[in-house]
């Protein structure tokens, strides 16, 4: 096992990669721009270091002082966590060349399937069902002949693509290239790499992905699946449940199967995700990240598991303590992410200091955050502030405590999302688990 991992991340993934590591007796090295010198996630650290001003590609992104930080420091490995460069394939590279561990898969894997239009491709090697769809689009005029091939409605998407930025609904020829030209754009600032692809526009399928986590032996299991259907008009996640509602068994089983197949295909290692678009009978294969995912605490709720833990294990090149037969979900968990945001205006981001945070709590119920009262929300980056997690022994039991957990919940000082997920929860649509992407914009009042 490391002795000293440096966590390069941020807010309450930080905080939840640091608990990970008490538990292991694993010592840990924090990072910190200057915007976040007072987070919870410098202060629970064993140390804690500033790698640059409050915009994240002068610190959260600069890998040279992140790199530097991590030698200097003595630390023997570095957990990404998510978003920032969670995904990047050279960083990993990076990492390797300077002897440290990079808590996730190899560089290689992580540049097939980070790039979306690559992994459509490594998909269909492998015998998984793929949306129909273009390669990378050298050109607008090259999306055009592509558009016209598959069909409108189409996606434009980002190959370097995730948290929903770079994607752009389609409908007609002559809105190609404005969404083109906007799409490209939020790629480029949002990952260095304003590359495109495109995909036929599935109507109002679910969002289904299924968690998976191999070693360094050969062994892959999956943690069965999560719906992730309930979605911001920016097609970022806002509330997710695990097991999908409704969802037959042998659409579940092909699912799971084509994860683990596709994941010995690439010769996986550590956690990942698999996402498919379900509709009807059909199955198809989105995308895959290959990290931990936001919502990977209603996974842990009901296999008891910590995906955490075992990310660390699997790097410092321990075997998986398990196999798929000694994996057997219980009960039912549902995620609603408590993001500053007002939905009223299309889900703006906002910052601003806390005044007053209190959060639920009572059987069943799990908070991961890293605010408090008097916490300052800067405007640089996610604007997650708290992942709100019921479990119950049935999806209504978890619903019930769900609904519970949200109006104990009071956050004030800025907009939030909790009271427009209380608003979904108590939806015929939702409470009886028949709703797909795309259900939000045309439901409630204030989604626009």
């Amino acid at each position: 096992m490391f002795s000293k991992i440096l966590i390069a991340n941020r807010g309450e993934i930080a905080l939840r990669i640091n608990r990970a590591c008490q538990e292991l007796g694993v010592q840990t090295v924090a990072i910190y721009s200057q915007a976040d010198r007072d987070s919870l996630h410098v202060r629970q650290a064993n140390e804690a270091y500033c790698v640059g001003p409050g915009p994240a590609g002068r610190s959260y992104l600069d890998i040279a002082n992140i790199v530097s930080t991590a030698l200097a420091t003595g630390c023997e490995a570095i957990h990404p966590g998510y978003g920032f460069l969670a995904e990047n394939a050279r960083f990993a590279e990076i990492c390797a060349d300077h002897g440290l561990v990079f808590i996730g898969p190899k560089p290689a894997v992580i540049a097939a399937m980070g790039d979306k239009a690559t992994a459509k491709q490594v998909m269909k090697d492998a015998g998984v069902a793929t949306t129909p769809g273009s390669g990378v689009l050298e050109s607008l005029h090259q999306a055009r002949d592509a558009a016209k091939k598959i069909g409108y409605p189409v996606l434009l998407k980002a190959t370097a693509g995730g948290g929903g930025k770079g994607i752009r609904a389609v409908e007609r020829p002559e809105d190609l290239e404005r969404a083109f030209a906007s799409s490209s754009a939020e790629a480029e600032a949002s990952f260095k790499d304003g590359r495109l692809y495109l995909e036929k526009l599935i109507v109002a399928p679910r969002h289904v992905e299924v968690q998976v986590l191999a070693d360094e032996f050969g062994t892959i299991v999956h943690l069965g699946e999560r719906d992730c259907s309930i979605q911001k008009p920016s097609h970022q996640k806002l509330i997710e449940e695990a097991p999908a509602p409704n969802l037959g068994a042998k659409q579940r089983e092909q699912l799971h199967a084509m994860a683990v197949r596709a994941c010995r295909h690439v010769g996986y290692t550590n956690a990942g995700t698999l996402e498919f678009l379900v509709c009807a009978e059909n199955v198809y294969f989105m995308e895959m990240n290959t990290r931990i995912q936001v919502e990977h605490p209603v996974t842990e709720m009901i296999y008891r598991i910590d995906l955490v833990r075992e990310q660390i294990r699997v790097a410092a090149g321990e075997r998986l303590g398990f196999t798929q037969d000694d994996l057997t979900a219980r009960g039912h968990a549902i995620e609603c992410r408590i993001n500053a945001e007002d939905p009223s205006n299309n889900f703006a981001p906002e910052a601003g200091t806390l005044s007053r945070v209190v959060f639920a709590g009572g059987p069943g119920i799990r908070v991961d955050t890293h605010v408090h009262g008097g916490a300052v929300v800067p405007p640089y980056y996610d604007s997650l502030l708290a992942k709100l997690v019921a479990f119950g022994e049935t999806r209504e039991e978890a619903i019930a405590r769900m609904g519970r957990a949200l109006h104990e919940t009071v956050i004030e000082g800025v907009h939030t999302t909790a009271d427009f997920c209380a608003e979904v929860l108590r939806t015929p649509e939702f409470r009886e688990g028949r709703y797909g992407v795309g259900f939000l914009p045309g439901s409630l009042s204030y989604a626009r």
